[in-house]
């Protein structure tokens, strides 16, 4: 059976902040396909209240680009 788990974005371009994401495991880096690249975050030890409840929060770390 496979679960994830919702956390919260922070940082990062401004259309991915704030937003909400699943993870297979908590702790896990995030890589989100963005424009021409990825969106990395990384787990903090934070946790923030959002309406879907008392959320992780990932932070932006780096951005890399695919190459054409």
């Amino acid at each position: 059976m496979s679960s994830t788990n919702t956390v919260i974005l922070e940082g990062g371009p401004a259309e991915l902040a704030g937003r909400t994401a699943t993870v297979a495991t908590l702790g896990d880096d995030l890589k989100i396909k963005f424009g021409n690249g990825y969106e990395h975050f990384r787990a903090t030890a934070r946790r923030t209240e959002t309406p879907h409840g008392l959320l992780l929060v990932y932070e932006w770390w780096e951005r890399t680009e695919m190459t054409a």
